[in-house]
């Protein structure tokens, strides 16, 4: 294989810059091809020549196994978790945090369901190889420790401890993908509920 001529080379960019710069073009093309993408399409995405893919991945299956790391990980949504400001009331607080899983998860479903629905399983690891659950594992508990974080100006006011209640925020969010017929509930009826319960006030029910 050959550089495309007028393909730039990424000039000054390490090979982990490049890796990542090719996996975010890539992205989008999995969620539209799943794993019938082609390296050239990736190529051309990333504006570089299909020889580049190839310097900095070993074959098709370890760029693929890269994006899905990628979709897994949560490091750009838990900054924006740490970024939601604590002098706003808590139900802005919440809509706010409730948004932002919501779209990671909507990526992050994309992706996978991309792969899956164009028959590929997950990514390929060795036997002895439990590294996908510890770092989901991880994930799960810095993501709960965010949202705690944003329940906390607030603890005195709350009916339960804010550990449980971070538990059960992120519960209802993880619910809301599994709805069936009609359009999703949006977060801040999530939110409204989360907070005051699904009786209305002006109801006599109980």
């Amino acid at each position: 294989m050959t550089e495309t001529p007028g393909r730039r080379r990424a000039p000054g960019m390490n090979a982990q810059d490049r890796r990542e710069m090719i996996v975010a073009a890539a992205l989008p093309l999995l969620v539209e091809h799943g794993s019938a993408v082609t390296t050239l399409q990736i190529a051309k995405a990333a504006g570089i020549g299909e020889a580049t893919v190839f310097r900095a991945f070993a074959d098709k299956d370890e760029l693929l196994d890269a994006c899905v790391s990628a979709a897994l990980r949560n490091d750009l949504v838990l900054a924006e978790l740490d970024a939601v400001p604590l002098d706003q009331p808590l139900a802005a607080r919440l809509t706010e945090a409730a948004a932002t899983l919501h779209a990671y998860l909507d990526r992050m479903g994309a992706v996978i369901g991309a792969l899956h629905g164009s028959g590929r399983r997950g990514e390929r690891r060795g036997p002895a190889d439990n590294s996908a659950t510890g770092g989901r594992a991880a994930a799960v508990e810095r993501t709960r420790q965010a949202v705690i974080r944003l329940l906390e100006p607030d603890r005195a006011a709350l009916r339960l401890p804010v550990e449980q209640l971070a538990a059960l925020f992120l519960g209802i969010l993880m619910g809301r993908r599994g709805e069936h017929g009609g359009a999703e509930t949006p977060v801040e009826t999530l939110v409204d509920v989360f907070l005051h319960g699904v009786v209305d006030p002006a109801s006599d029910a109980t």
